[in-house]
């Protein structure tokens, strides 16, 4: 029954949209009750003829056609208007009910797509794609299942049911009682059979998951795939996945297929007891004939939606376990959270002070006691090899991740008291792996500024002509108009870093990070892009990640890690007469140049 609370999570939705709720309700007992006449009419209009027979027996058939006439017409037109309006009210119950739990899907996955948009890195790094994208489509859906289809088939059970009893009660208690002794028994095996079908659909649901998984990678690196001539394997496997979901299903639908011949057979035995015990009735004239045939109308009524009652049952365990996993999501607090009352207001000048952290999931220990300092408007370059925790500090800087231990400053205030929109939005950042949005190339520069500014063209040129992209933009037929296709495909590495960089430098920000970001151009071009930000960089606070000497060798102040810790640091000329590490990585990259 925890599956079942999970269900609560939407109660606060039903809320919003009470109003439609409650029409739908309306609308529901209406139509139905417009279902119930006509079985009365049928009643009337078999008691009529057989008095009409038994009453005249003198008359030609032919006459007493003539009585019975006018009453059947009236009869017949009553049954088409009725049938009518029930129609006319199950389609307004649909519009209600239906277009709400349609509202309310929306309303979902807008909540899921902002709590997957709060939560950190770390969040990212321990779920996969697959599965992220599995809550918002395949999990809302099926919630939306209850929401709609589930809750207005239990509204109408509910209504016809109480409907129906009465209404039999009404004409007599003995032959109602007998009519229903099959439905218990069918209740009581609907929700046996329904329960493993939940069983069975949460099997198939998983498996669904896989597959989703499997396919996302296998296109995300279909590159891969290709140059390692894997695609023959890589099917099989996936053929082998889709069997073990194939089997899964089937067996789920085997189990659907024993449903209906056991509601078939129950409403049958309830037919025959009706004609049976109301037949003898009716000889000791206690109920008419027509009672019969009426009876046999409300049975078959109930058919429907006692069926119904597995199906539905099954919808709503499968929505709370969709909901049971949506809810893990939604209630995943993120560990990096703005302060409610963060300062806003910053003074640029970073430090590092004792900085030590560990990855979450990985355990690697990437920084071990890192101090350092950055004063306003001045430059950091930090150097190493690949692995030594350079872009542990970017991440550290932007707050994706908290420190171990130690503390990281911006001006005299502790980053975690700063206002977490305010500090993300003052520094520009230019991670190592580029990520471009299938858009134009001007949106893409101008991700990051507010709405307004968003349309303006002199300062997206600008950008991009001090990221020493704007000529190669131009040569573009569309210019800044042309579409980057997913993950930039139309682009190279070295232009795509550009982009990047200008949509860093646009929106004007107090700190600039370069995390490696030039390790895809060659010297020509970086020398290019490093001349143009010097005018950018002035007045700013920078800080330059690199694994080469010829991107860093100007900046005020240079630091060299080692596994996580600084070996050497200073300007770029007391480290060459240092003729430490930094000295050997100058020589050999020199050497290589020249090469």
């Amino acid at each position: 029954m925890h599956h079942m609370k999970a269900l609560w999570h939407i109660n606060k939705y039903f809320y919003r949209y009470k109003w439609r709720f409650i029409l739908g309700f309306f609308f529901v007992i209406i139509s139905n009750l417009f279902a119930i006449y006509p079985a009365q009419f049928t009643r009337d209009i078999i008691d009529k003829v057989r008095d009409a027979m038994a009453n005249n027996h003198d008359k030609s058939p032919e006459e007493l056609l003539a009585t019975l006439k006018d009453p059947l017409l009236y009869y017949f037109i009553a049954v088409v208007v009725f049938f009518l309006l029930k129609g006319i009210f199950l389609f307004l119950m649909r519009q209600t009910i239906i277009v709400m739990s349609r509202l309310i899907e929306r309303d979902l996955k807008n909540e899921v797509f902002e709590q997957y948009e709060k939560l950190d890195l770390a969040f990212y790094k321990r779920n996969n794609t697959g599965d992220i994208m599995n809550r918002i489509s395949e999990d809302v859906s099926r919630v939306r299942m209850y929401i709609g289809p589930a809750i207005m088939y239990s509204l109408n059970l509910a209504a016809l049911f109480v409907l129906v009893i009465v209404t039999m009660l009404s004409v007599n208690v003995k032959l109602t009682l007998y009519a229903l002794l099959p439905l218990p028994i069918m209740a009581i095996s609907i929700y046996y059979v329904s329960n493993i079908i939940n069983k069975q659909s949460e099997l198939v649901q998983e498996q669904q998951s896989k597959l989703s998984t499997f396919v996302q990678e296998a296109f995300s690196g279909i590159r891969v795939l290709k140059s390692f001539v894997r695609e023959e394997q890589s099917s099989a496997d996936f053929d082998r996945e889709n069997k073990f979901y194939r089997k899964k299903s089937i067996r789920l639908a085997t189990i659907n297929a024993i449903f209906f011949p056991l509601i078939i057979v129950l409403i049958g035995l309830s037919t025959l007891i009706t004609i049976y015990v109301g037949g003898i009735q009716v000889i000791k004239g206690q109920i008419t004939m027509g009672n019969i045939a009426e009876f046999i109308i409300y049975i078959n009524m109930l058919t429907w939606p006692f069926a119904a009652v597995g199906w539905v049952t099954s919808l709503v365990n499968r929505a709370a376990a969709s909901q049971v996993r949506i809810n893990e999501f939604l209630h995943t607090e993120s560990e990096i959270k703005s302060p409610a009352d963060g300062m806003t207001e910053m003074v640029p000048k970073i430090t590092f002070d004792k900085v030590s952290f560990v990855y979450p999931d990985s355990k690697v220990m990437a920084l071990n006691n890192v101090s350092f300092q950055v004063e306003e408007g001045k430059s950091l370059a930090i150097l190493g090899r690949t692995g030594s925790g350079k872009s542990t500090i970017a991440n550290l800087l932007a707050r994706m991740y908290d420190t171990t231990s130690g503390k990281i400053c911006i001006g005299k205030y502790d980053i975690r008291t700063l206002d977490l929109g305010a500090l993300r939005s003052n520094i520009g950042m230019v991670p190592q792996d580029v990520f471009l949005f299938s858009d134009t190339i001007a949106n893409n520069i101008a991700f990051g500024l507010k709405d307004l500014d968003r349309n303006n063209k002199d300062l997206i040129e600008k950008a991009a002509k001090d990221a020493a992209i704007h000529s190669n933009i131009m040569e573009f037929p569309e210019g800044f108009e042309t579409k980057v296709g997913e993950r930039g495909i139309t682009l190279s590495g070295g232009q795509k870093q550009r982009i990047s960089i200008a949509r860093a430098i646009i929106k004007k920000p107090k700190i600039l990070v370069f995390d490696d970001c030039l390790s895809a151009v060659d010297t020509q071009t970086e020398e290019d892009i490093l001349n143009n930000l010097k005018d950018i960089m002035n007045n700013r606070t920078t800080v330059i990640i690199s694994h080469r000497v010829s991107s860093v060798k100007n900046a005020d102040h240079i630091i060299f890690l080692e596994s996580g810790s600084i070996v050497e640091e200073g300007t770029h000329q007391q480290l060459i007469e240092k003729q430490g590490h930094y000295y050997s990585l100058y020589e050999k990259q020199l050497l290589e140049e020249e090469a």
